[in-house]
């Protein structure tokens, strides 16, 4: 029986071997409410998230990123490739200011020059190579060429005919910039990055692309793709577009460049016409991708050799235009609670990172003020929760607002019934998160470790600027009977 392990992403530890796979996470900031720098951090601790993408170069994200061994690859914003492509000296004083004033506090290993340059600017494409050259001799200048690999990272559209992989090449449209980005990646060592998205290749296929293909999903012989020139069996669509990437690389006499998938996810939430993109499929795509990069399971062309993969991505951008499903790739709320459970077994160390015993049942970030306070009421009421520690004076009285003690007793009430999922609800207010709230001398319950230890974790943002954000009423009136019923929350375990 699989084992349910609460949301994770666990890569190669931190005194793991550099040319180790791993799986890494986007960082995007496209949120109404972006989490603080340090709450970020402490999300990525929580889960043993080790290498993380940056799509800028952003200070405060850089120095909260500081003495913590995650692995960080910075970026040059597409809205800034023109300026260092053109100038040596532009690319010098950005690698100085985004690089070397925070190396090697902050382990920065990557830098990414724009993101799918050929298909999102490409009046930009011109100036892409001489910016790789120029960013990286500004390493040079400072030594860093070494512990830092420059690269750019490019749309798996460019890739024509990339079913058979054998048969793949380029769109040659682009050959006069590709061929001297190739010769430089190859001289400097540094990998090819590819943007892999099975989901708008299944979408797009006009049901030529199975679902299960897509998904990774175990198919019958019958079932895979046969290369015919190679006669390699493929039984998803990620095996077949990196073995595609290396096939169009050959074709231009480019055998020895390693690839690595810098997006690939698959959304929680889409429009009408986007009827799979599911939380299902979410998990099923997130939690197969990372079994199948961790188990070093290889591609048919490279067995054995896994693909380092970049899941995209940490948080659900709601900010993003365009469909519900842009706005629906992330693993996590802003509040740190996480969309889905990840169903990760089979995965040799992934089950070493097992954070199901510790979970917290937290607020909501939005919730409606009146329903928290009746929330809070009937926890501190009927829930039997000792509020006491909110009273003023006392410990967790601060910061007074309806959100932090709501957090509070919500979190002493999950606690208190053995961690059932049903008992963290409260008619959608309260959501798991393995973010610890605590803060300052305001431990919750869980925040005692296994050798009594305080475990040390940044609290989540808890400021509330509504005129309802008072403590708690200990004797309010008590919930609807939804809350004195609690609900049986029954999870498939099975493998998907």
């Amino acid at each position: 029986m699989a084992v349910l392990i609460l949301l994770l992403l666990l890569a190669a530890s931190a005194v793991a071997a550099e040319e180790d796979a791993f799986i890494g996470v986007n960082i995007g900031t496209d949120l109404s409410d972006m989490p603080h720098p340090t709450q970020v951090v402490a999300l990525l601790k929580a889960q043993q998230i080790r290498h993380v993408r940056l799509y800028n170069a952003d200070r405060a994200m850089l120095i909260a990123l500081a003495n913590t061994g995650i692995r960080v690859m910075v970026s040059v914003p597409n809205e800034q490739l023109l300026g260092i492509g053109q100038s040596n000296s532009t690319a010098a004083n950005w690698v100085s200011h985004n690089v070397v004033a925070h190396y090697p506090a902050t382990n920065i290993t990557a830098i990414s020059v724009g993101s799918e340059v050929l298909t999102a600017i490409p009046n930009a494409a011109t100036v892409l190579v001489s910016a790789l050259k120029f960013i990286h001799s500004a390493l040079v200048a400072s030594n860093l060429d070494h512990q830092i690999k420059v690269s750019t990272p490019l749309s798996s559209s460019i890739i024509l005919d990339s079913f058979p992989p054998f048969q793949a090449f380029f769109n040659r449209t682009w050959n006069p910039v590709l061929v001297p980005m190739l010769s430089f990646l190859q001289s400097t060592g540094s990998f090819f990055m590819l943007n892999i998205y099975p989901y708008y290749d299944y979408m797009q296929s006009n049901g030529v692309i199975s679902l299960d293909y897509a998904l990774f999903k175990p198919l019958p012989p019958t079932k895979e793709a046969i290369d015919a020139n190679t006669l390699l069996h493929y039984s998803n669509v990620f095996d077949a577009m990196v073995d595609a990437a290396y096939f169009a690389m050959a074709f231009l006499n480019f055998t020895n460049i390693p690839v690595i998938v810098t997006e690939s996810g698959w959304p929680s939430k889409g429009d009408s016409n986007e009827p799979d993109a599911t939380i299902e499929n979410a998990n099923s795509y997130n939690s197969n991708l990372i079994r199948h990069v961790l188990n070093k399971t290889g591609t048919p062309k490279h067995p054995g050799i896994a693909v380092s993969t970049y899941i995209y991505e940490l948080y659900n951008e709601d900010m993003k235009s365009g469909p519900v499903s842009e706005k629906s790739w992330g693993l996590f709320n802003a509040n740190g609670s996480p969309i889905y459970i990840l169903h990760l077994t089979g995965s040799g160390v992934v089950l070493a990172n097992d954070t199901t015993n510790q979970t917290y049942c937290t607020a909501r970030d939005g919730a409606d003020p009146k329903m928290l306070q009746a929330a809070l009421d009937w926890a501190c009421g009927p829930g039997k929760v000792d509020c006491s520690p909110l009273l003023q004076g006392k410990p967790c009285y601060e910061p007074d607002n309806v959100l932090a003690h709501a957090t509070y007793a919500f979190d002493t009430y999950y606690h208190k019934m053995g961690k059932d999922l049903g008992s963290c609800d409260f008619n959608g207010v309260a959501a798991i998160t393995t973010t610890n709230p605590s803060h300052g001398s305001c431990m919750f319950p869980g925040s005692v470790g296994k050798d009594s230890s305080l475990v040390n974790i940044t609290a989540p943002s808890m400021n509330s600027t509504s005129s309802d954000s008072s403590g708690c009423n200990i004797y309010g009136a008590g919930l609807p009977s939804i809350f004195i019923v609690i609900r049986v929350l029954i999870l498939s375990v099975v493998f998907l």
